[in-house]
């Protein structure tokens, strides 16, 4: 799998990345040193669980690397965040999923 590129659109809240000039995209809220990961827009070409997953850990190490929470309101996030449990350590104390 190759590297996800990422670019967090602040504009338009929401953070970016291409396969073969589609563009999927995690839309998200800030407030006290959270993010509130809410909407993951994968568009219906890219239809790969493998890329999906990709992009959602590339956001989450992103999120980590800048010493914030994360609460991931997205089904699909809370799901990945479960199943990958390296990643509970950046929800907020008393956030369970």
């Amino acid at each position: 799998m190759h590297k996800v590129e990422l670019t967090n659109n602040e504009f338009l809240r929401q953070f970016e990345t291409t396969l073969e000039g589609s563009l999927a995209r995690i839309e998200y809220a800030e407030q006290e040193r959270k993010i509130f990961l809410t909407k993951l827009i994968i568009p219906e070409e890219i239809d790969n669980i493998e890329f999906e997953e990709n992009f959602i850990k590339t956001v989450l190490e992103f999120i980590a690397e800048k010493k914030l929470r994360v609460v991931p309101t997205s089904p699909k996030i809370a799901g990945f965040v479960r199943r990958n449990k390296a990643y509970k350590s950046l929800l907020p104390v008393g956030i369970k999923l």
